[in-house]
């Protein structure tokens, strides 16, 4: 057992985090931080957690030390509080993107700041298990990673780490909560928060993971947009892919099977028949996978490529519980086992 504690717990990260180590068996939740909730039963903001837990908010300032510390905060409060945390835990997971990119010159341009604590962005992994195991094994430092992030990641990481992708063009459809749970109207409606957050056509700073991550070199080209849509939880990235060689349907199966077919939370989809032939964020709300689907154009020379993701689990706490997993050697789906839904 060990015993972790959650600095930022009242968003919909932090809340779907504490779900999941509550009911984790090689995890005690010692302490859950929150400065506007202090005092308050963590149930009070997740309504969800009644009769589980009777945690209560703690303010920051009162945490003690503990074995793996999450930090579920706003972006650009970790980078500013890194080395007092450091201090509490000789681990720790950082849920927002502070250090996510490893280039501190990024910052300026994605987040329209200089990052305050450069010299720990290289004590950083990016926890994305499928493509940093080894990594993470060993690291003390994890940086989860962006909902949008991630599903163009794993959709087309078996493409492009070939070097087949001259040209991706990805729109991603996402649900209200990737807003986040803000004081308000998102707090008590998520189902029409997603006026709380803008998406631009372009320009968004989950771009940054993607190009870094898929390792794009002069010649490829990834170009992404995202747009809310009328649903709570969940991702959906189409991309059309424009690569430097034709591809059958059986060369593409192979090289997916190749990179995927042992990973317990990327499950290849591509049906011939049925309601869901494709990835479908729906039925995975709630679950730490990632589907992952494509379908050749045989009239063209796009291959499109499909992935879902519940953007609360695999896009944060669940990948921030795997991660978790990892480091300390642990069978990777240990809390991790609910399916999803059906019919949702």
């Amino acid at each position: 057992m060990i015993q972790a504690s959650i600095v930022g717990g009242s968003g919909y990260a932090g809340g779907e985090l504490l779900r999941l180590l509550l009911g984790h068996p090689k995890v005690e939740v010692a302490q859950v931080t929150s400065e506007r909730f202090a005092g308050s039963f963590v149930y009070r903001v997740h309504p969800n957690l009644r009769g589980r837990t009777r945690l209560k908010f703690t303010p920051s300032r009162e945490l003690g030390a503990c074995d793996l510390l999450f930090l579920a905060l706003p972006h650009g409060v970790a980078q500013k509080r890194i080395g007092e945390f450091a201090e509490k835990s000789e681990r720790v997971i950082d849920l927002s993107s502070d250090f996510r990119l490893r280039d501190p010159a990024a910052y300026p341009h994605w987040y329209n700041h200089e990052h305050e604590a450069p010299e720990w962005l290289g004590e950083f992994v990016y926890g994305l298990p499928e493509l940093h195991r080894e990594e993470i094994r060993d690291a003390h430092y994890v940086t989860s990673v962006g909902c949008n992030a991630a599903s163009v990641i794993l959709g087309l990481w078996p493409l492009c780490r070939r070097g087949l992708v001259q040209q991706a063009v990805v729109e991603v459809k996402v649900g209200s909560s990737e807003g986040g749970n803000k004081p308000g109207l998102a707090s008590h409606h998520p189902e029409r928060s997603g006026a709380v957050r803008s998406f631009a056509p372009t320009g968004h700073r989950h771009l940054a993971e993607m190009e870094q991550e898929l390792g794009l070199v002069s010649g490829q080209s990834l170009h992404f947009s995202a747009t809310a849509i009328e649903m709570v939880r969940g991702v959906l990235a189409t991309a059309h892919c424009f690569l430097f060689e034709a591809l059958s349907k059986r060369d593409v199966w192979k090289i997916y099977r190749e990179d995927y077919g042992d990973e317990p939370f990327v499950r290849l989809v591509a049906g011939r028949r049925g309601v869901y032939r494709y990835p479908e964020p729906k039925i995975i709300a709630g679950s730490n996978f990632c589907d992952v689907g494509f379908a050749r154009d045989e009239e063209g020379d796009r291959l499109v490529m499909i992935s879902a993701l519940d953007n609360l689990m695999k896009g944060a706490a669940g990948n921030a519980v795997q991660a978790m997993n990892v480091m300390y050697g642990w069978e990777e789906n240990l809390g991790l086992e609910f399916p999803g839904l059906h019919p949702v």
